[in-house]
């Protein structure tokens, strides 16, 4: 039976993070991928990339990976992830104005490039707008969005120079818990792998398969819509912009495209039975929710759309630890891992191979649900901001 260090379940971002993080170590590591690397939710992300959160630490990992992002040819051997700087602009109701302002200086504290706008300032500065039911907005200037596919491969493809072991195409049909800690992966050729240690970062999957080891984790999976529209007549806006008082945001995609998705909580999918195309019904909520805050967008012609899945935690926030002796999670990211994931590989990497962890990644584990320690998250229904 063949062994490795380390073996990773799920070739998504954020098992290519750690990949190639563990890589740059000299860690011998295998990557298990039933499909393509990003073939599953990280293919289907909306890119956006952004460092404004309410988590000081998750702040610091995305202000860390968009700078990481932003130079990923010096760190992946001249590959490109199609990163762009638009700036990103949050528009928040009067309720939030309190938490803005304490959320605002935070992030500042942590090195977040981040401005808190008042109502004059709004309407002076983006004419645009339709204001009404809002109390402020926060522009975050350093913000922009990029690809995930090829941010995703940029990483597993550098990681294999660096020695990593893919399996791609490869499905696991079974865990199980070693003696003395990790696990043995059997894939569907009939193949059996010994991992000294192992990570599961399987998105939507990943509770399935630590079930398998007797490990129980409260994720649900949610099924999430995008539209793309096309500017049209409209005009475009350089800039991307979250409606919080709409649960809304909507972001660039190259110059002639814009894409839009929901703030908000969704229905609880099967991700192995999930419609993976939106409907016209939610192309039209989307495309008539930010018409109404930017008027001009209703001359937008709409294109088409997709479906994706998030896993889900209770509070919106990652879960990740270790579950059992020498096996690890990396999950529950709840809709904003993409632009975590370059550099929060490198914390996973660090827990996974018992070096010394930022004690602050603690505060993920999933043993908080159980001891009634949830984390606060966002702003009201729009947890994504967590």
């Amino acid at each position: 039976m063949e062994s490795f260090d380390v073996g990773i379940v799920g070739a998504g971002v954020h098992g290519a993070s750690a990949a190639y993080h563990l890589a740059r170590r000299g860690v011998r590591t295998a990557v298990f991928e039933r499909w393509t690397p990003a073939g599953g939710p990280t293919g289907r992300s909306s890119g956006i990339c952004r460092a404004y959160y309410t988590n000081p630490f998750l702040a610091r990992v995305a202000r860390e990976s968009i700078e990481m992002l932003a130079r990923f040819p010096e760190h992946t051997n001249g590959r490109d992830a199609g990163f762009r700087r638009t700036g990103f602009l949050f528009l928040h109701p009067q309720g939030d104005v309190t938490a803005v302002l304490y959320g605002a200086a935070a992030l500042r504290s942590v090195g977040v490039d981040v401005e808190v706008l008042d109502m004059a300032r709004l309407e002076a500065e983006f004419p645009m707008l339709d204001l009404e039911g809002l109390g402020a907005g926060v522009w975050e200037e350093d913000a922009g969005y990029a690809d995930p596919a090829a941010a995703t491969l940029g990483l597993l493809e550098r990681a294999v120079e660096l020695g990593v072991e893919p399996r791609m195409g490869t499905e696991i049909v079974d865990l199980e818990a070693a003696a003395g800690g990790g696990g043995v992966v059997t894939t569907g050729d009939g193949g059996r792998t010994a991992c000294r240690r192992l990570l599961v970062a399987a998105g939507p999957w990943t509770a399935p398969l630590v079930r398998r080891l007797g490990v129980e984790l409260p994720l649900t999976v949610e099924r999430h819509v995008v539209a793309t529209l096309a500017w049209g007549r409209a005009e475009p806006m350089p800039f991307g912009h979250a409606d919080v008082a709409s649960g809304y945001y909507c972001k660039p995609e190259g110059e002639d495209l814009f894409c839009l998705g929901s703030l908000l909580p969704a229905a609880e999918a099967d991700p192995d039975r999930v419609l993976d195309r939106i409907t016209d019904r939610e192309t039209e909520e989307l495309s008539g929710a930010v018409a109404r805050r930017v008027p001009g967008l209703a001359e937008a012609e709409v294109r088409r759309g997709w479906a994706s899945l998030y896993d889900v935690s209770p509070d919106w926030q990652p879960v990740i630890g270790e579950v059992a002796p020498g096996v690890f999670v990396d999950a529950g990211t709840s809709g904003h891992g993409f632009k975590l994931a370059p550099v929060l590989g490198r914390h996973v990497a660090d827990l996974v191979t018992g070096g010394p962890v930022e004690p602050l990644l603690a505060q993920f584990h999933p043993d908080r649900f159980g001891t009634g320690r949830p984390l606060p998250a966002g702003y009201g229904e729009a947890r994504i901001l967590g």
